[in-house]
């Protein structure tokens, strides 16, 4: 059974929809109840026993600099393109840091910190099984939970898919080469998620890691902000 070796945030975002707060900060150090959210995740994988993080950043990229004097084994990598391009750069810039690999956002909150465990057999991103629709990407799986399908327009009847993703080191082996790939052909557009989940899904078996709903919460704007943390009320 392989074992997440190390971890690779993504925090090179512009955080426009939470603003006027992510005009000096950038979104992952947003404070929430008192903690930055980046920090909860840091601290998580820590727990976890993975210390070897690296944090792929862009926008006011220097505001996190003081993370690696805080945290031993955290590495800073500078994706010089997040403002011209999705985030299939940031995965191309933290390419070389692909074995077996935890991705995850650094904007949201982990309320379960079992859904950082190091332990895992297979592939696959983090969901949570959604009966009425929804506008989040949409997993949708075979009776052994491999994921046959996904609706990145929503959906219903699936699991809803969290930009949280293990990944074996025979997987990331190839998800470094089709990141290149699609980087080098100029397929700036993209999300890094789409190499695997659609451009070439025949190459990989992913599978649904299955977490409750309040397990993970992606926190997209000042007004989900508010109702989280009502210190925000102000501000707008």
């Amino acid at each position: 059974m392989p074992k997440v070796e190390n971890a690779i945030i993504m925090a090179a975002g512009l955080g426009t929809r939470m603003r006027p707060l992510t005009n000096e900060i950038p979104k992952p150090l947003v404070k929430v109840n008192g903690k930055r959210m980046i920090e909860t995740i840091i601290q998580g994988l820590r727990k976890n026993g993975i210390t070897d993080i690296s944090i792929v950043t862009g926008y006011l990229a220097d505001e996190f600099e003081f993370l690696t004097n805080k945290y031993s084994g955290l590495k800073l990598i500078n994706n010089p393109y997040y403002q011209q391009y999705n985030n299939l750069s940031s995965l191309y810039v933290a390419r070389n840091e692909l074995k077996n690999t935890i991705i995850l956002d650094g904007d949201q909150l982990i309320n379960n910190l079992d859904v950082l465990d190091s332990n895992f057999d297979k592939s696959g991103y983090a969901g949570t099984w959604v009966d009425n629709w929804t506008d989040e990407w949409i997993m949708h799986t075979d009776n052994n939970g491999k994921v046959v399908s996904c609706d990145r327009n929503g959906g219903q009847d699936g699991y809803r898919l969290y930009s949280v993703s293990k990944w074996t080191a025979k997987d990331s082996d190839k998800l470094r080469k089709l990141v290149e790939k699609e980087f080098n052909a100029k397929n700036y557009d993209i999300y890094w998620d789409d190499v695997a989940m659609y451009k070439y899904p025949d190459q990989f078996d992913l599978f649904v890691h299955r977490v409750d709903p309040n397990d993970i919460v992606e926190i997209d704007s000042l007004d989900e902000l508010k109702a989280i943390d009502p210190s925000y009320k102000s501000i707008g």
